[in-house]
């Protein structure tokens, strides 16, 4: 039987949340009709990021985002306890769609809503839920097979349906394949072993984090924010290399966004920044073209992007959560200009 990470509250995810920020220290298209949510700027920022949309309570400490390509709501994944939050198009606050604990469900890592309207959740713990956007009923769900720990963080979505999520202590990446997903359940077993691909970590750190697929469906970039590494991995033949990156490097990357004309955008945790990179038509190479740096990002852990604006995920993880002790403001999804 599985033996999951039970995270019984946020300060006993100190180590969990290495997965998601690294080493610990001493660790789509809008149509016209769809206007953004109105913005109001934040008092530590320079005017480029606003607050989107805020979430009802205390202790959120959100991690995943993802738009639904359709009708551009907008969900959130709380790490603390698993909440889902819903936020319709020019919300100001978002409402609970999945509740806390949710069929067993203990964090809500990474997200995504596929070409079919369905979302799919992450629980760092266990696997993936599947859940119809509709309803919110349950449609699927994966359980990691074997015994020993875990981190499922993140996953992309190819054009033919299959999921592809990272684990971020086993430095592997599993597949649900359309099949699988129409049985309803099974278990997730790796499909790419990067563990000789990554470079080598100090003790207590971990790498394998963010993942998207190029729209094609040719192949995967997964990210190693300890390293800085960007990764792709040959969907047709299998074979893992490393992204030639120009002009910076990928250190704390956490959440990826790809867009179909090669654009990648990425967060990174700690350091409270955005950066832009163009990737080459191939993914073996990518330029940085832009990077913004900003306090009220809050830890920004991931995002996700539509014409006209990008939204960030601020964690807050360093205010009473899985970073440290202290005392967090409103939480809150962030609106980007410039990226």
């Amino acid at each position: 039987m599985l033996k999951k990470l039970l995270p019984a509250t946020l300060l006993t995810l100190a180590t969990a949340t290495a997965l998601t920020l690294g080493a610990v220290p001493a660790a789509q298209a809008a149509p016209a009709a769809a206007a953004p949510s109105p913005a109001y700027a934040s008092p530590a920022s320079d005017g480029r990021v606003s607050t989107a949309f805020t979430l009802p309570g205390a202790k959120v400490y959100p991690e995943g985002i993802a738009t639904d390509p359709r009708t551009h709501t907008v969900y959130v994944g709380s790490y603390a306890d698993g909440t889902v939050y819903r936020a319709r198009p020019g919300a100001r606050t978002a409402e609970v769609f999945l509740p806390a604990g949710t069929d067993g469900r203990h964090t809500a890592n990474g997200l995504r809503v596929d070409a079919r309207g369905r979302l799919w959740v992450t629980d760092s713990t266990s696997g993936v839920a599947v859940y119809d956007t509709a309803s919110g009923r349950r449609l699927a769900h994966f359980e990691v097979a074997g015994a020993g720990a875990l981190f499922v963080n993140d996953l992309t979505i190819t054009p033919d349906g299959t999921a592809y999520l990272t684990d971020s202590v086993r430095s592997v990446i599993y597949r649900v394949t359309p099949a699988q997903l129409a049985a309803g359940s099974g278990a997730l077993f790796p499909a790419y072993d990067l563990k000789g691909h990554l470079t080598p970590s100090p003790a207590g750190s971990f790498a394998l984090n963010g993942i998207v697929s190029d729209p094609a469906g040719r192949y995967l970039l997964a990210v190693d924010m300890t390293a800085g590494d960007l990764h792709r991995i040959d969907l047709r033949t299998g074979a893992i290399s490393r992204v030639a990156l120009r002009g910076g490097d990928l250190v704390h990357a956490d959440g990826l966004d790809l867009a179909p004309d090669g654009t990648l955008r990425v967060a990174h945790n700690t350091t409270n920044t955005l950066t832009r990179w163009q990737v080459s038509p191939d993914g073996t190479r990518a330029r940085l073209t832009r990077t913004i740096t900003d306090p009220s990002l809050q830890i920004p852990t991931t995002l996700t992007h539509t014409p006209g604006r990008t939204l960030v995920v601020r964690s807050q993880f360093d205010k009473g959560g899985p970073m440290g002790e202290g005392t967090p403001t409103t939480f809150t999804i962030a609106s980007v200009r410039g990226l």
